[in-house]
């Protein structure tokens, strides 16, 4: 499905004081990134707003007058882009994620003006959604010639005359709507990656970004495998040995093998050695118990 996304990244910030909020971190990583790490397959990125660093390259475009609001800075990404559907986020979204952008984008891609992400309390965000061009071209247009310019529209302009389709957020990503509008917001952001159940997806995925990779991680296997060398052989074995297990599956990778298959092939080597390892010292214990 070919898209483009346009990402709002030069609002005031006025509830954070005017901070840089898109350059804000919630794990280590800026709200910017995280969202642009949410639609990765989309063929122009376009970000709205100041120029700043960011995990991969992007089109930077800015409405004129600077600081126009929402609406105008939609028109001015918007004249960036050439897909059939447009993806337009804001750029404070902590938990958006890809299975949620693809479930926006098959909506938007059936009948209608597009697909629109209903949030937990039955509201619809209108920049958590999937349009098609054509109807925002039109709709755009039509407002700018009718109020002379964008500037200080508000969204309920445009998505009134839009036909779109609800997306609700799923019991897997229910906070995929949750955007960081004031510093409360942040810190629950921040405590929420914390939690138990999602501290290493979460550093998992911070640290390939970090590393520039993106390669599917069988969690479990290399964390049993880790369990594995430390028990059976020496609790230091584990991160030595899975660190090793990575470089093979890189070596494997580079030859053509699927990255994620390389993984679990060396990590299963990996694994079935330890095991044998542990045997061999149980055996001898045992030996050394009976003479």
């Amino acid at each position: 499905m070919i898209f483009d996304a346009v990402i709002l990244a030069g609002g005031g910030a006025h509830r954070l004081g005017g901070v840089d909020k898109p350059a804000l971190s919630v794990g280590a990583r800026a709200l910017l990134d995280r969202v642009l790490d949410a639609c990765p397959d989309a063929r122009t990125t376009v970000v709205v707003g100041d120029r700043r660093p960011t995990a991969r390259p992007v089109r930077w475009t800015r409405e004129t007058p600077p600081g126009g609001g929402p609406l105008a800075a939609l028109g001015a990404g918007l004249h960036e882009t050439t897909a059939p559907l447009v993806l337009v986020l804001s750029a404070d979204l902590p938990f958006l994620d890809r299975p949620t952008v693809r479930a926006l984008l098959d909506a938007a891609d059936g009948d209608g003006d597009g697909a629109v992400l209903r949030d937990p309390d039955g509201r619809d965000q209108p920049l958590v959604a999937a349009y098609r061009a054509e109807a925002l071209r039109r709709e755009i247009a039509l407002l700018a010639t009718e109020h002379g310019s964008l500037r200080d529209l508000p969204l309920r302009a445009l998505t009134a005359e839009l036909e779109l389709t609800p997306v609700s957020v799923t019991e897997r990503a229910p906070l995929a709507s949750f955007d960081c509008d004031t510093w409360e917001d942040l810190a629950a952001a921040r405590a929420r990656i914390r939690e138990h159940g999602n501290v290493l997806d979460e550093w998992m995925t911070a640290v390939k970004n970090e590393l520039g990779i993106d390669v599917a991680v069988d969690t479990k296997t290399l964390l049993d495998l880790a369990r594995d060398a430390a028990h059976g052989v020496a609790r230091p074995a584990a991160p030595l040995t899975t660190f090793l297990v990575g470089y093979a599956a890189a070596r494997a990778a580079a030859s053509g093998a699927d990255p994620a298959q390389a993984v679990a092939e060396a990590s299963r080597k990996a694994a079935d050695l330890a095991l044998r390892w542990a045997a061999e010292a149980d055996a001898d214990a045992q030996k050394g118990g009976s003479g």
